[in-house]
């Protein structure tokens, strides 16, 4: 990732409404939500929570998909890994045995194998 596409996630994640949405989004992981859901859980008016949710695609840190008559947003796990990995990429200056703390609070709280099949359905 390069700095310019962290600083457009940061940007998205800066303000409390959108940060509420992604935080929402990955609660629900891998299903998603529908924005109407979204807006329902947040009580965010719909027209103002879809100007959040194009914000949140366009840094590409959410997608949204189409399902019959709904679009289910859904968060990038490619895109959060990769801002993760950019705020941490030198962490402790080369001390792995410091970062031990860190690491441990970022472990997945899904099995290995069911991250690997959401993060080939995610590219």
């Amino acid at each position: 990732m390069d700095t310019g596409k962290a600083l457009a996630s940061f940007a998205a994640l800066s303000q409390p409404t959108r940060l509420d949405v992604f935080r929402l989004l990955v609660l629900h992981e891998p299903e998603g939500l529908p924005a109407g859901e979204v807006a329902r859980q947040l009580d965010v008016p719909h027209n103002t929570l879809s100007s959040h949710l194009g914000i949140l695609v366009r840094s590409g840190l959410i997608k949204a998909e189409r399902q019959s008559r709904q679009i289910i947003y859904r968060v990038r796990l490619t895109s959060a890994r990769e801002l993760a990995a950019f705020i941490l990429k030198d962490c402790c200056g080369g001390r792995p045995e410091v970062c031990v703390p860190l690491i441990a609070d970022l472990e997945p709280c899904c099995t290995p194998a069911s991250n690997a099949a959401r993060e080939a359905s995610d590219a």
